[in-house]
């Protein structure tokens, strides 16, 4: 198995929410539970702090985001650090917070929610698109494997406590959910965790796995074709980015690790790479 290399060495409580921003041919990443914004512009780090959890994020132009806090959708201008609200995301429950999200083809925006101490069947997965914010699926305890076929046949998506992987069936015009999920991938005898995934060029599903220190590539039908280790026992969400989108980025946490082990590994919520893993596709833009 073939050890991805460490790429940044801040370590992060909760790490998520990798996205390579094709204009600005750079890579941004969250800690979820330090409400920072990380980035690197060639060798120099950047961080941006705000007031609340935030977990994911689109593209929407060259200077500007879409971030999903703990209660809301908003822009983030990456230059004057200026915050515009776009909409509500369960602002009425303060016990739960943002997690896993990305944008669809379509321009909209996928983006689950969760019991800040993860209580069962707190959390959701909405989908905003052309100004509405609208709940796809309930009960869901730690939403997460957030990603788009690159034929815009189907979204995946998970609950992490389930141990299985959904697919789901999309209208091709509007993007919206059509029929109903199946399981497409099932890792209960394996007691592994999908967590963060990424879809690359040739359709196959990467998937972090929560406490298994690695990166496992998933052909549609469930095949597994191979694995990447990470030298962190949570590996949390993959990306592609880097020239010609060929290299897989992966964050990771510190999360449920005792301060012996982050003592011994303090590799733990650092963000790898593994140069040339892949090819992947551009993330799409989110359009408001």
């Amino acid at each position: 198995m073939t050890e991805m290399q460490i790429y940044d060495d801040r370590p992060c409580q909760l790490g998520e929410g990798p996205l390579w921003h094709p204009e600005r041919q750079q890579l941004f990443w969250f800690d979820i539970l330090g409400n920072r914004l990380l980035s690197r512009q060639g060798d120099t780090p950047m961080e941006w702090q705000f007031d609340e959890h935030v977990s994911a994020a689109g593209w929407i132009d060259h200077d500007r985001l879409l971030i999903a806090s703990e209660t809301a959708l908003f822009e983030f201008d990456l230059i004057t650090e200026e915050q515009t609200y776009v909409t509500a995301l369960e602002v009425d429950t303060p016990d739960t917070r943002s997690n896993d999200g990305r944008a669809d083809p379509w321009g909209g925006f996928w983006i689950g929610t969760m019991a800040k101490n993860a209580e069962a069947g707190r959390g959701a997965i909405y989908r905003y698109h052309d100004g509405e914010l609208r709940r796809l699926y309930s009960r869901i305890t730690v939403p997460n494997t957030i990603c788009f076929d690159p034929d815009r046949n189907c979204a995946y998506y998970s609950d992490t406590v389930t141990g299985k992987g959904m697919r789901q069936p999309l209208d091709p015009d509007t993007g919206w959910p059509d029929g109903k999920p199946a399981v497409f991938l099932d890792l209960r005898q394996e007691e592994l965790n999908p967590d963060g995934a990424v879809v690359d060029a040739a359709g196959n599903v990467w998937i972090a796995e929560w406490g298994a220190s690695r990166v496992s590539t998933y052909a549609p039908d469930g095949t597994r074709l191979g694995s990447l280790s990470t030298d962190a026992l949570h590996s949390s969400c993959p990306a592609f980015g880097g020239p010609g989108l060929t290299d897989l980025y992966c964050t990771s946490a510190q999360l449920a690790i005792s301060a012996d082990v982050l003592t011994r590994q303090p590799t733990n919520g650092m963000l790898f790479i593994a140069p040339g893993a892949g090819l992947g596709r551009a993330e799409p833009r989110v359009i408001l």
